[in-house]
């Protein structure tokens, strides 16, 4: 089995499982107490927080280890807003964010604050200009991620930590995805991140308060953990995450290499194996193992089955998937092509051979797909009847069957003409622009519809 969703959580590292079964009969007691084995699990938690802290770039003292990636954000944002709620009461995120930080923001917005989303261009990238645009004097905290889960687009950091350190507002970087493979450069003031993302265990997450910022800590408090990370150190999970990012980090430099050129075929070949197919996210600025793309007239679902059958593990942002019937936030926000979503991320040590096998098999899975859905074989050819407008009723069937009738019907009308589609799945909204920008044809907008909403689609060629 090829696993390819190291962007959701990357295989237990040697090192890592070495430190945690040796860590197993050492840090097991309280590291507050005074006693010998109390002062050996504060030696091997003080270790670990000096690793990480030299990974990072910062001082051990201003690193938190919290229960998950998710807590530190959680815990993070809700401080720094509560540590400057004098200042003001608003945030600025971007609109990429994970889940996690556009969920802070949602429960901020229902407290009373006032919340900006940064918006972002085709590729996923904000542009600086967008966060210093929304600074204001009630500004309490920004948040920005270093690089996007789905997409694997790098953000400016930089340019946005010194528009907000210009301002007097602290930046929160979510380094989740991009900690394992290199410091997070900039200005920035706060910093999350998450062990399993760079092949250390689950359940260890890294909150950085940088000196002199006010932080408030929200709910109970205990001694531990600067009183910003409630309940007993797992220490032998700690000492794990810190000696996994060390030797990930010895690591790093030389497989970004390798890791790139094997993306970089995946993002030249697949559009030239598959057709209409949209890579999607930055060519250029992105990490180095993460591939996305969006292939027209597919189930997400079923094309990740297929690929299961075949031996690879891969995740996706489509709409068509069984959990949810909304395309992913991401690849709302960018405006592109959610049906067939498939993203490709490499962990480090991945085989050239799985992805020349990966390529070898994914036009027939893909074809597959599209053979049970009824897709088109091709583009419409010159049109056959003489009705300027065709109406095409998609309400109650979910991606991709709209934009797979759109497709079938378009050849029906002459050139000029246009055609409707009503449907009721919210992935219509996006897919239905992107086939269009795709396919050389002109998306002229929504219309009121007694059932559903009327997309308008007109010829062009």
């Amino acid at each position: 089995m090829a696993y390819f969703d190291a962007a959701s959580a990357v295989p237990l590292h040697p090192v890592a499982r070495q430190a945690l079964l040796a860590s197993l009969d050492e840090g097991w007691a309280d590291p507050a107490r005074l006693y010998r084995e109390g002062r050996r699990a504060r030696m091997l938690l003080d270790a670990a927080r000096e690793a990480v802290a030299e990974a990072v770039g910062c001082r051990a003292d201003e690193v938190v280890f919290t229960p998950s990636g998710t807590r530190a954000v959680h815990t993070g944002v809700a401080g720094a807003l509560a540590g400057r709620r004098r200042v003001g009461r608003h945030l600025i995120v971007s609109t990429v964010e994970h889940s996690s930080v556009l969920h802070s923001a949602e429960v901020f917005e229902a407290d009373g604050g006032t919340v900006t989303r940064v918006p972002v261009n085709r590729a996923g990238a904000v542009d600086p200009s967008g966060y210093a645009d929304a600074l204001r004097e009630d500004t309490a905290l920004a948040v920005l991620q270093s690089a996007n889960h789905e997409v694997g687009t790098e953000q400016p950091v930089a340019e946005v930590a010194e528009a907000c350190r210009a301002a007097g507002v602290p930046l929160l970087v979510d380094a989740a995805q991009s900690l394992g493979w290199g410091r997070v450069e900039g200005g920035w003031s706060l910093l999350t991140a998450s062990a399993h993302k760079w092949g250390g265990p689950p359940g260890v997450g890294l909150l950085v308060v940088r000196k002199g910022v006010r932080f408030a800590a929200r709910g109970p408090v205990d001694e531990r953990e600067s009183g910003r990370a409630a309940g007993f150190e797992n220490i032998p999970a700690i000492v794990a995450a810190a000696a996994s990012l060390r030797a990930v980090r010895a690591e790093a430099a030389a497989e970004a290499v390798r890791l790139r050129e094997l993306t970089e075929r995946i993002r030249a070949r697949v559009p030239e194996l598959v057709p209409d197919v949209e890579v999607v996210g930055d060519p250029g600025r992105r990490l180095p193992g993460v591939v996305t793309f969006s292939c027209l007239y597919v189930d997400g679902e079923t094309l990740l089955h297929e690929l299961d059958r075949e031996g690879f593990s891969v995740s996706s942002g489509s709409s068509c998937t069984s959990s949810t019937l909304t395309p992913s936030h991401v690849l709302r926000a960018m405006g592109v092509l959610s049906e067939g979503n498939v993203r490709v991320s490499l962990p480090p040590g991945a085989a050239e051979e799985d992805v020349e096998r990966f390529l070898s098999v994914l036009p027939g899975a893909v074809a597959s797909v599209r053979e049970k859905l009824g897709a088109p074989a091709a583009a419409p050819a010159a049109p056959a009847a003489d009705e300027d407008a065709v109406v095409v009723d998609a309400v109650g069937r979910r991606c991709p069957i709209p934009v797979i009738e759109l497709a079938r019907v378009i050849g029906d009308v002459p050139v000029g003409g246009t055609v409707r589609v009503l449907a009721d799945d919210e992935a219509a909204r996006l897919d239905i622009p992107a086939w269009c920008e795709m396919r050389g044809q002109e998306y002229v907008g929504e219309e009121p519809a007694d059932r559903g909403v009327a997309y308008v689609v007109r010829r062009l060629s």
